[in-house]
């Protein structure tokens, strides 16, 4: 008779079988507990909503791919505490679909950006990253201060985030498309990067 193994590794159908099984048990082994955890779950005080603007801010730094170059999530190492501040705590991302955590860092970590710099500053960043930080390899962004935001699907986007648990209002997403109407991408993108980190000191 065949080893048990053999007769498994022979079999295609068999192998995918187990191999689902082995990654569903431990994903439920490794995901459920967090579910269960407060700190997981709870937003951190001071934690609020992305307002309209910044909701589309958020869109256009997922389209343009900043998340490519620039990490959102500050780890618990001294040299990155003394550098960015406070390490990413779980309750600042609760809200956040999907999260934009990254892993690289061909730029800094924008975790605790949001404050840091003038809306002024950012401006003259994307629209000359050089201009402002001599060593830099970013590519500037100039069509952003040219592409006007309608809002057409502003507030749809909101109820789907309320879906998900996000705590926006009914007024919130009545005055969606007139908050975002006539703001410009650049508006949009950099009140999205003040927004970030600002609720935990």
């Amino acid at each position: 008779m065949k080893n048990v193994h053999e007769l498994v590794e022979k079999n295609a159908g068999l192998l995918a079988v187990f191999i689902l099984i082995s990654i569903s048990f431990g994903a439920l082994v490794e995901i459920t507990p967090l579910m269960f955890q407060q700190q997981t779950m709870k937003p951190v005080d001071g934690l609020k909503p992305y307002t309209a603007l910044q909701l589309e801010g958020r869109d256009i730094y997922i389209r343009e791919g900043c998340v490519g170059c620039h990490s959102q999530m500050i780890r618990p190492f001294r040299s990155e505490t003394e550098r960015y501040g406070h390490y990413s705590v779980a309750g600042e991302s609760v809200w956040e679909h999907p999260f934009l955590w990254g892993s690289k860092r061909t730029g800094p970590d924008l975790a605790r950006v949001g404050g840091r710099y003038s809306d002024d500053w950012h401006y003259a960043h994307m629209m000359d990253p050089r201009a402002v930080v001599p060593e830099s390899n970013m590519p500037a962004f100039p069509w952003l201060d040219e592409n006007v935001l309608d809002g057409k699907y502003t507030a749809k986007k909101m109820e789907i985030f309320r879906g998900f648990g996000v705590p926006y209002t009914d007024e919130d997403i009545a005055g969606a498309q007139e908050a975002v109407a006539g703001k410009t991408e650049m508006e949009a993108l950099i009140a999205y990067l003040q927004s970030l980190g600002t609720a935990l000191k």
